[in-house]
């Protein structure tokens, strides 16, 4: 069988296996943060667990980039640069952030995040790179770059503020869990996830492609059952919780 063969086969499979794991993650929690628990397998520590985690996508899509025909493509070395600014702070940067001791990662949820990391750069580097059609210059005048870039940008920087608060939550070595408030917290329990989502939408559009496409999906079906999870979860602790916020979206969901 032939790559593209195999590529086309296997870019709408993963694009349904999303819409089943969207469907699953509501009755099964992923055990990973405060869902951690037993029966997973063993786990490592917290920090290292992310890094492990994200490191396919921070280098491998670099290689993918490398090992296509793209090389001087401006569009192609702007896709690329988005990437990396989001993978390089998620896999060296985000992690170290993290305050209290915090549950480590099961290496059932590393081994399948590596799983989910490594399908994701094949399809979205493969087209970008190789396989799909060569933009020229004249993408970065179109609208749909254009309007792309900027939810790209907005989601990043939501998702950023975000984390930055829920960091502000707790002293350096401090555990436990408290209300987040300020910012999009006002109005929804995961803005965090909301940043996200509105980022690879973004990324989909910006690149218009079926490839960003899936990963927008997978982004949506990984997160909005967690932001689910994680409302219930705010509003079964803490009696206090503020009534009128959503899980994900303001005023909606």
């Amino acid at each position: 069988m032939s790559e593209a063969r195999f590529f086309h086969l296997l870019q709408p499979a993963w694009l349904g296996l999303a819409g089943g794991v969207f469907v699953l993650l509501f009755f099964v929690r992923a055990p990973y943060g405060r869902y951690t628990r037993s029966g997973w397998g063993p786990t490592v520590g917290r920090r290292l667990g992310w890094v492990i985690m994200e490191l396919p996508s921070a280098l491998g899509m670099p290689l993918v980039f490398f090992l296509g025909n793209r090389h001087t493509n401006g569009p192609a070395l702007v896709f690329l640069l988005l990437w990396e600014v989001h993978y390089l702070h998620r896999t060296f940067i985000f992690p170290f952030g993290l305050r209290g001791g915090g549950a480590g990662h099961t290496l059932a949820t590393v081994s399948m995040a590596i799983l989910f990391n490594s399908v994701n750069v094949y399809i979205n580097g493969r087209w970008l790179f190789s396989m799909g059609p060569t933009l020229d210059s004249g993408w970065f005048g179109d609208p749909r770059f254009l309007a792309g870039l900027a939810i790209f940008v907005a989601g990043f920087g939501i998702c950023k503020h975000s984390d930055a608060i829920l960091r502000s939550l707790r002293s350096t070595g401090e555990g436990g869990y408290k209300i987040p408030r300020g910012g999009l917290f006002r109005h929804v329990s995961c803005p965090n996830y909301l940043g996200e989502i509105l980022q690879w939408c973004g990324w989909a559009l910006l690149t218009w492609s079926l490839a960003g496409l899936t990963f927008a999906a997978w982004t949506v079906a990984n997160l909005a059952p967690r932001a689910w999870h994680h409302h219930r979860w705010y509003r079964q602790r803490f009696p206090d919780y503020p009534p009128d916020r959503k899980a994900l979206l303001p005023g909606l969901l």
